[in-house]
């Protein structure tokens, strides 16, 4: 790692001095991939190496590893002018706003009127 080597010895002391400041750091086993999903792309993480660092009631992940970046493909889903009246009736709103409702919930009418009359 940088090219800096450390003997056994200095490594048992660098832990033991973590440990006593509180800090927790253990090897995540059994993990196969890691995945970052953004809005339009997704990282995922093969064959990683997961650190937990525990300290003050936080715990950090590092991760390290082959990393591959795929694109998100976005569905458009079609909403029938019905749907959307249906829902606006229903939850006591514009057109518009139905048809936005519709469009997060992806087409689900009920999520749709639910989400709306909770706002």
């Amino acid at each position: 790692m940088w090219g800096v080597k450390i003997s056994p010895r200095e490594l048992q002391k660098m832990l033991q001095t973590v440990r006593r400041t509180g800090l927790s750091i253990e090897q995540v086993e059994g993990v196969e991939s890691v995945i970052i999903k953004f809005r339009d792309k997704e990282l995922v993480v093969k064959n990683p190496h997961v650190t937990s660092l525990k300290v003050g009631g936080q715990i950090v992940f590092q991760v390290t590893g082959e990393i591959e970046e795929r694109a998100l493909v976005v569905e458009e889903v079609s909403i029938s002018e019905e749907d959307v009246q249906l829902v606006a009736s229903q939850a006591g709103v514009s057109l518009e706003e139905a048809r936005k409702a519709l469009k997060a919930t992806k087409g689900d009418l009920a999520r749709a009127i639910m989400y709306l009359k909770s706002a």
